[in-house]
């Protein structure tokens, strides 16, 4: 399992997801991101209060799962695998 990842023109990416556990679009996110090898750092927003005030402040939302790209969020389960299938090289 990665934990290093690169876009498709080598440059490094800051991956992290914004998440609860018992959340199924998150476990979807999850399960598909195993599958590519992927091992996404997460921030558990039901467990850590500093969690959630980021996302609603970078967000906008409390919506998860949200993908922080960058720093940068991108929500909706399908779109993240989407991002992590076409995007993420490991």
């Amino acid at each position: 399992m990665t934990t290093t990842f690169r876009n498709r023109q080598g440059q490094p990416l800051s991956l992290v997801l914004y998440m609860f556990e018992s959340c199924p679009y998150c476990q979807r996110v999850l399960h598909a991101a195993k599958k590519l090898g992927f091992e996404l750092p997460r921030r558990d927003t039901r467990r850590d209060p500093a969690a959630l005030a980021e996302l609603v402040k970078v967000g906008g939302s409390k919506q998860v799962p949200c993908l922080f790209i960058d720093g940068k969020p991108l929500y909706e389960s399908a779109d993240i695998i989407r991002f992590l299938q076409t995007e993420v090289v490991a």
